[in-house]
């Protein structure tokens, strides 16, 4: 079993990731893989770019999603990237998924070339290639889904990340999730306040878990965040930073939105 059974649509993208990685696997070598991440610019430092007065706002350049279909027309992936730089993101979340959300590897790497800041890979990872062909692209961070993977899993591919001197991200829904992944050592921890079974979207989940959270870790806290007074409520829990999507691609004026999130006060925890 390369992942944990959810009984969500995770299970879903899973399975569909298991054979997807098994044909990049027979079109590309891991040994040639391994070169090109060698041969990639040094991995920009993503958790010290989320060490800010201000709650930091990591942008997600995302088209679509499986539960809300398309979320922006006329999707320019390096344009938004340069639109969230520009007007004061932290860092980015680039999609890479095809399949689910209508994102692209590609994205990753024209975007990384065209802005200075860190750049996190975003996708369902179960396996080192994964891993690798992300610092090939260029990526400066990788997320980790908690709920998807075993213990011993979710221990190696933290390890792969940080090996290739990348930063993790481990996602976590709950208190037990956390404990496993401060377990592997990881210091950046994203809450997402987002529940795989239902959807629903509840800001109480990081409020619930953010005080388990230590001091020395990078706290992010990801969904359900539309406006200022979110990223606000985040930071007064001791957030580092957001991760949002829907709540900057879907704004009137993307710029506006994010110099906005981007000035919400962090509150030390």
């Amino acid at each position: 079993m390369m992942f944990v059974k959810t009984e969500t649509i995770l299970d879903t993208i899973l399975a569909h990731k298991v054979e997807e990685v098994a044909a990049l696997k027979r079109e590309r070598p891991l040994t040639e893989l391994q070169q090109a991440a060698a041969a990639a610019t040094p991995a920009r430092d993503f958790a010290a770019a989320l060490h800010r007065p201000n709650v930091a706002l990591i942008a997600e350049v995302k088209k679509a999603s499986p539960s809300k279909g398309v979320l922006i027309e006329n999707f320019d992936p390096v344009g938004l990237a340069h639109t969230y730089a520009e007007n004061g993101a932290a860092a980015l979340s680039v999609l890479t998924d095809e399949q689910f959300f209508m994102g692209h590897l590609d994205y990753l790497r024209a975007i990384r070339a065209a802005v200075t800041i860190p750049v996190l890979r975003k996708d369902f990872t179960i396996d080192e290639y994964q891993v690798v062909e992300a610092r090939a692209a260029g990526a400066d961070a990788v997320l980790l889904i908690a709920a998807a993977l075993e213990d011993v899993r979710l221990a190696d591919l933290h390890s792969a990340i940080v090996s290739l001197g990348m930063a993790a991200l481990v996602e976590v829904h709950d208190e037990t999730e956390l404990e496993r992944a401060l377990r592997v050592g990881c210091t950046q921890i994203g809450i997402n306040n987002r529940d795989l079974k239902t959807f629903q979207e509840d800001l109480n989940t990081t409020a619930r878990i953010a005080h388990l959270v230590p001091p020395t870790v990078t706290l992010i806290t990801e969904s359900a965040i539309r406006n200022a007074d979110h990223v606000q409520q985040m930071g007064e829990l001791g957030a580092h930073a957001v991760l949002v999507g829907e709540g900057l691609v879907k704004a009137a004026d993307i710029g506006v939105q994010v110099r906005l999130f981007s000035s919400q006060p962090r509150r030390e925890a």
